[in-house]
This record gives C-alpha cells, sequence and structure tokens, in this order.
C-alpha cells in the first residue's frame, strides 16, 4: 500500500489522521500476520479445541523463518563492498568508511534485508546525533510509513516515525525536505512548538522494498505453509490414535477384574469355544499414504513458490559446479532483483547524507560510489583459482581478482600486489649493486697482488686518492 497526497496539497491533522488511521490497518491485518509467521505463531495455534476424548496436536514448521534467513544469508551474508571512482579524492573513501563504521552500517545493513525480506519493505532514517555525527537507523513498517506525491515519479514528501510509550500514547514524527516536527496523538493531534532543521536536502529517509510489488518472501507460500502445519498435526493425531486403539472382544463376558488383568499383564487366555471368540483392536481407516504424499507435496511446493533452495535436503550438498548454480538459480534471480533495489535506496542514502553539511562532502559526490553485492555460495577456491590462472593476459587485473572468492576488495589487492611487485624490484637492484661491488673487491685484490701493492692504495688510487690511507 503506497500512501499518497497531491504535491499541491499540504498535510493537515486530518489527512496525517487517516494516514495514521490506513497504517494501524495494514500492521493489524497484513503485518501482524507476517511477524506471526516468522515468529512461529500460526493459525494452527489457534483453532477450536478438539473434545477431550481426541488427540490435539498443534505443529508447525516454521517455514516463513527458514526461507528468510536463508535467502537473507544467501544475499547479504558477505558484507556489501563500496568502491570509489579511480578519479575521487581519498577524503570520500575515508569518509564513507568512517560513517559506516560509526553506524555499524553492516549490521544496519542485514537487519534492514531482514524486515524487507519479511515485510516486503523497510525503512531507514538519517539524522545529525548530539556528537555532531551523522546517524543511520533502520525501522520496521510497525515503526514508521512514507508519505508520496501523486505523480508517476511518486517522489517523497514526508516521512512519519511512530511509537508508543509505557502509557499507551501514541508518539510520532513528521519529516518533510527541510524540518521535523514531533506530536502526541491525544484524541486528536498535538504539536510541539519546536521544530528542527534536519539540514539535509530531501525527506531524511528511504524505503527499502523487497520488489516493486513490496511483497515478503514467504507471502506466496502462507496458505501452504499453513496447510502442511494442519497436515502434519493431523498426523501426529493418527499417531496417538493408533496408540490408544480400543480393544474389542467378542464371544466373551468380562469382568473388571479380567479386563485389569488383562490390560496389565497383556495375557488373553479364554475357555469359551474359539471358534466364537474374536479378539482385535478397533481400527480407523488408514490415511498414511495419502497424508504423506500430501506433506511431500506441499514442502516442495512452499520451496518452489518461495523460489528459496532447501539446502538441507540430503542430495543438495552432492551437487557442485553448474549443478549447484541450477538449484541456486531462483534464489540468485531473487538476489538479483533485490539488489537493484538495495542499489537504488543505497544512492538516496547517500545523496541524502552528503547533502549534508555536517558531512563535509560535495553534494554530487555521491555518484562516484559503487557498490558490490558477494553471494554467500559455497566455494571451490581451487576451481576459482584454476579459472583466474586462465583469464591471465585476456581480461584485466581487476577482473581476474574478482573470480576469486577469498578476495575481499579487489583494489586493495591489486594495491598489495603492486607494492609486493616494488619491493622485489629494489631488493633485486640491491642484490646486483651488491654483487658488483663483492667483483670490484676482488679485482681490487688481484691487482694489489701482481703488482706488489696494498689492496688500499690500489682502490684510492682509483677513487684518485678521494680517502685517506686506512683501511675504512
Amino acid at each position: 500500500m503506497l500512501f499518497r497526497l497531491p504535491s499541491e496539497e499540504e498535510l493537515t491533522d486530518k489527512k496525517l489522521n487517516e494516514f495514521i488511521a490506513k497504517h494501524d490497518a495494514e500492521c493489524a491485518f497484513r503485518f501482524k500476520r507476517l511477524k506471526d509467521a516468522y515468529e512461529t505463531d500460526y493459525q494452527i495455534f489457534h483453532q477450536k479445541p478438539k473434545p477431550n476424548y481426541k488427540p490435539d496436536n498443534r505443529i508447525a514448521v516454521n517455514f516463513a523463518k527458514y526461507t528468510v534467513d536463508t535467502f537473507n544469508g544467501f544475499f547479504i551474508g558477505n558484507p556489501i563492498k563500496i568502491s570509489v571512482d579511480d578519479d575521487a579524492t581519498d577524503n570520500i573513501k575515508k569518509y564513507v568508511e568512517l560513517l559506516d563504521q560509526y553506524n555499524d552500517q553492516d549490521d544496519n545493513n542485514a537487519e534492514l534485508s531482514k524486515i524487507c525480506c519479511i515485510y516486503g519493505k523497510g525503512y531507514e532514517m538519517y539524522y545529525v546525533d548530539e556528537l555532531g555525527n551523522i546517524g543511520i537507523t533502520y525501522l520496521t513498517p510497525f515503526d514508521a510509513f512514507m508519505i508520496y506525491d501523486d505523480s508517476v515519479l511518486c517522489r517523497e514528501r514526508y516521512f512519519v516515525r511512530l511509537y508508543i510509550d509505557s502509557n499507551d500514547v501514541l508518539h510520532g514524527s513528521v519529516s518533510d525536505a527541510e524540518k521535523v516536527r514531533w506530536f502526541t496523538q491525544k484524541g486528536k493531534l498535538i504539536w510541539e512548538e519546536e521544530e528542527k532543521i534536519h539540514g539535509f536536502d530531501g525527506v531524511p529517509a528511504t524505503e527499502y522494498v523487497e520488489n516493486k510489488e513490496r511483497t515478503c518472501i514467504f507471502e506466496p507460500a502462507m496458505s501452504m505453509i499453513d496447510a502442511y502445519n494442519k497436515a502434519i498435526s493431523e498426523k501426529a493425531n493418527d499417531v496417538d490414535y493408533f496408540a490408544d486403539a480400543y480393544m474389542k472382544i467378542l464371544g466373551a463376558t468380562l469382568d473388571d477384574d479380567d479386563i485389569e488383568h488383562i490390560r496389565d499383564n497383556r495375557i488373553i487366555n479364554f475357555d469359551e469355544d474359539a471358534d466364537r471368540l474374536i479378539v482385535d483392536f478397533l481400527q480407523k481407516p488408514d490415511g498414511d499414504t495419502t497424508q504423506e504424499h500430501l506433506i511431500d507435496r506441499l514442502e516442495k511446493l512452499i520451496f518452489q513458490i518461495s523460489m528459496v533452495a532447501n539446502i538441507s535436503d540430503e542430495n543438495f550438498g552432492t551437487s557442485s559446479g553448474i549443478a549447484m548454480k541450477y538449484k541456486l538459480q531462483g534464489m540468485s534471480n531473487l538476489a538479483k532483483t533485490k539488489e537493484r533495489k538495495f542499489t537504488s535506496g543505497m544512492n538516496r542514502r547517500y545523496k541524502l547524507i552528503f547533502s549534508n553539511p555536517v558531512s563535509g562532502m560535495k553534494e554530487d559526490d555521491w555518484v562516484k560510489l559503487h557498490y558490490h553485492f558477494t553471494p554467500n555460495i559455497p566455494s571451490n577456491v581451487l576451481e576459482e583459482s584454476q579459472i583466474a590462472g586462465n583469464l591471465e593476459g585476456i581480461v584485466s587485473q581487476e577482473t581476474q581478482l574478482g573470480v576469486l572468492s577469498v578476495v575481499d576488495n579487489v583494489q586493495g589487492e591489486i594495491d598489495r600486489i603492486q607494492q609486493e611487485e616494488n619491493q622485489k624490484a629494489e631488493y633485486t637492484v640491491l642484490g646486483r649493486n651488491e654483487n658488483s661491488i663483492l667483483e670490484m673487491i676482488t679485482i681490487i685484490k688481484e691487482y694489489a697482488e701482481r703488482n706488489g701493492e696494498e689492496p688500499v692504495d690500489v682502490f684510492n688510487k682509483i677513487l684518485g686518492e678521494g680517502v685517506n690511507g686506512n683501511e675504512e
């Protein structure tokens, strides 16, 4: 759901209350269901209880958490690397490293990505903290929403952050392109007198999305997850039923003592005619095969529809090379889509931050940043090294080193290789000079012996009497 407000219309208290009401409805009827699924609170636990004489197992297999954590680890298990254009100043690279380190941005990125996986979207907010540094924090859709204009470009107009205090009173803030205002909802909106200029060139927040439709990764498979939980719970009920099946005895009359003796000693012995005697257990129709087929089919479809690989499957680990890539193809497609959306959000992040005077950067320096996403795939270093070796002389050194998963920073690795080559060249030159000096000393000694002179005197002659006659 997008909240839209025409560009020529101001955000009044009435409009803001309408948006807050719509946001509350979306949280109650959609986001809470997704959050409960991730936290293993499924419909199976809220169904009407069965009669006391019937087994009533409630089992939930948390496919939602599995798919989210698996895909999030695949997408951002390796932190995002940021490189800077060659013609950019070192100040840009140093500031980005300082900014990310100051805000623990690797962790922020991972949490923001997980929020998008669960809810289909998430938010990032920017501010200047009490130390005068730019801060970055992430928010879930429960905590905030963005208001856009009604143009084709969907420009950000307002960012609304909400929270409820210990007295269940709603508080919030509204940020536009210039300032931040705070309010409290007590029957009506009560605005604080203080307003603050935030210093960013635009609304100081970014909405990150999982995809254009803003659907979470397991949302298309939710009905199948509920069906799976119901099927496996009924399967457990059947196991309990067969464990406590009723015994029927026809052709003999038993008193209480006989029944207790059979139950305790598990021995059946009757004097009656065996032809008329029937002893067995009551059984209901066995649907084990049907249940197993349903459970297997649902499990397979859940992973197919969510497009996340079941890496726990016993056959998955035996695959390698191109077979492994084919099994991960669906997840790779999702990751590529999310990578483009995440790149768009990060462009807005640094564009806003660089526009703030506190950063000390030029407003257009953000275009010199480039983001590199590395899927977290098990790698065969030997195979990668062979591929990299075969690329020698065909591609650039940067592309060649980019094949190796063990190289975290390609440009840094190139710099270290160049430094090592320079050191080797210096050692080679020093070694050659040392050999030349030794050869010269040997020649001087041989000349002195042939002419009956001291080597020092010969050396002084060579230097044109430039040194004293001592051995030094």
